[in-house]
């Protein structure tokens, strides 16, 4: 089976902060998913004009990003 791939759009205000950003977990900030990915996923990051990025995962990566970033918050270890 081919694995899905995903587009995580990222949309940046004016000072550099994230205020939009595709896939993010419950009860987590777009700057902190962003956050998380950047050190998580860096090289699957691509910067846009227009104050813009998108990271491209397959969704079998997505969610097991997102499933540690909500254990890590929840103080469990990764």
């Amino acid at each position: 089976m081919e694995s899905q791939n995903l587009l995580i759009h990222a949309r940046f205000a004016p000072d550099g902060t994230v205020n939009e950003i595709g896939e993010r977990p419950q009860g987590f900030t777009p700057q902190d998913w962003f956050n998380y990915l950047s050190i998580e996923a860096a090289s699957a990051y691509q910067a846009l004009a227009g104050g813009r990025g998108v990271f491209r995962l397959t969704r079998e990566s997505v969610d097991a990003y997102k499933a540690s970033a909500v254990a890590q918050a929840a103080g469990a270890p990764a």
